[in-house]
C-alpha cells in the first residue's frame, strides 16, 4: 500500500514499505516510479523492500525544475530512511537510481549496507544520453496503451525474448491513458532539469565508485546497452574485483531485473550483505 512522508522542504513524497528482513531501498529510473520494481519484487525473499517515487514523479509532489537533481533525490532517500527509523539500507538503483546510490556512497557512506547498479556506472555513454534526450518530458505519439505496446519493440531496440505482455504492462505502469492520448506520469519540467544537468563537460564520477568500499557491490549490464559500455563495466570490476556482475542477454537499457541472471546476481548480493551482518 502506498504511504507518504514529508521531505525536509515540506514536499509530500510517496513510498511503499513491504516485507521483513534486510532493508533494501529501490531507486527507480529517471522518469519512472515505484512500479519499476514490480517485476522483481515477488522474487526477492526475506527482505524489507522499500520503494519511493522521486519528487515530480508518480504520486509525489511536483516541486519544480530546480529540485529535480541527484543531490536532492539523495537527500529525499535519506529522509525516507530517517522517517522509517532505518539506520542502514542496501540500495538497488536502476539507471538514475544507481547514480543516486553512487552519490550516497560518497556523501552518506555510513547509511549504506551495499549497492547494486542496474545498467549504470560512473561513465554514461553519449548515445544513451541522446536517446533519453529524445523522449524525456514528452508525451508519446501513441494514443492508447495497446498502441504504445505495439510500438515499443521498435522504439526500444536491443530487446529480444521479451515475456508475453511485458510491453503492455510497461506502457500501463508508466503512462496514463486519457481521452486526449497517453500522458507521462511525471512533471514535464524534468526535461529541462535533465538537459541542464548534462550541459558542458561531464564530471568525473569515478571517485563515487571508489567510495563504494567496505560494503558489497553488484552490477548488471544489459548486453545491448548504449548507456553503460563494456569498457566501463570492465573498469568498474578492475577497481572492485569482488563486484558481483552479470551481463544480461537480450536486454538493452534497462534490464527488468526478473531475468534469471539478474536474479542470480541479486541473490548473491543479498547473501553477501546478510553474511556481513549475521
Amino acid at each position: 500500500m502506498t504511504a507518504f512522508f514529508t521531505g525536509r522542504d515540506g514536499a509530500r513524497l510517496a513510498f511503499r514499505d513491504e516485507g521483513q528482513g534486510l532493508p533494501v531501498l529501490c531507486l527507480a529510473g529517471l522518469t519512472r516510479n515505484m512500479a519499476d520494481f514490480d517485476y522483481v519484487a515477488p522474487h526477492l525473499q526475506n527482505i524489507r523492500l522499500i520503494r519511493m517515487d522521486y519528487r515530480g514523479r508518480g504520486q509525489s509532489d511536483w516541486t519544480g525544475q530546480d529540485s529535480y537533481t541527484v543531490p536532492q533525490e539523495a537527500k529525499d532517500a535519506i529522509a525516507l530512511l530517517d522517517h522509517l527509523g532505518i539506520g542502514k539500507a542496501a540500495i538497488l538503483g536502476t539507471s538514475r537510481g544507481g547514480l543516486i546510490g553512487l552519490f550516497l556512497a560518497a556523501t552518506a557512506h555510513d547509511r549504506l549496507l551495499g549497492l547494486c547498479l542496474n545498467d549504470v556506472g560512473p561513465k554514461i555513454e553519449k548515445a544513451g544520453l541522446e536517446q533519453i534526450f529524445d523522449y524525456v518530458g514528452r508525451n508519446p505519439a501513441a494514443k492508447t496503451h495497446t498502441e504504445l505496446a505495439a510500438r515499443l519493440p521498435f522504439i526500444m531496440p536491443g530487446f529480444a525474448n521479451v515475456p508475453e505482455g511485458r510491453w503492455l504492462a510497461d506502457a500501463q505502469k508508466h503512462y496514463d491513458e486519457t481521452p486526449d492520448g497517453l500522458r507521462i506520469k511525471y512533471d514535464p519540467a524534468l526535461r529541462e532539469a535533465f538537459l541542464a544537468a548534462f550541459q558542458g563537460e561531464a564530471p568525473d564520477l569515478w571517485p563515487l565508485w571508489d567510495a563504494c568500499d567496505r560494503f558489497p557491490v553488484a552490477l548488471l549490464r544489459g548486453a545491448n546497452s548504449n548507456l553503460l559500455s563494456p569498457e566501463s563495466a570492465a573498469e568498474m570490476q578492475r577497481r572492485r574485483p569482488d563486484t558481483i556482475y552479470a551481463e544480461i542477454p537480450d536486454r538493452a537499457h534497462i534490464p527488468w531485473l526478473d531475468e534469471t541472471p539478474s536474479l542470480d546476481v541479486l541473490n548473491r548480493w543479498l547473501a553477501a550483505m546478510k553474511a556481513d551482518h549475521a
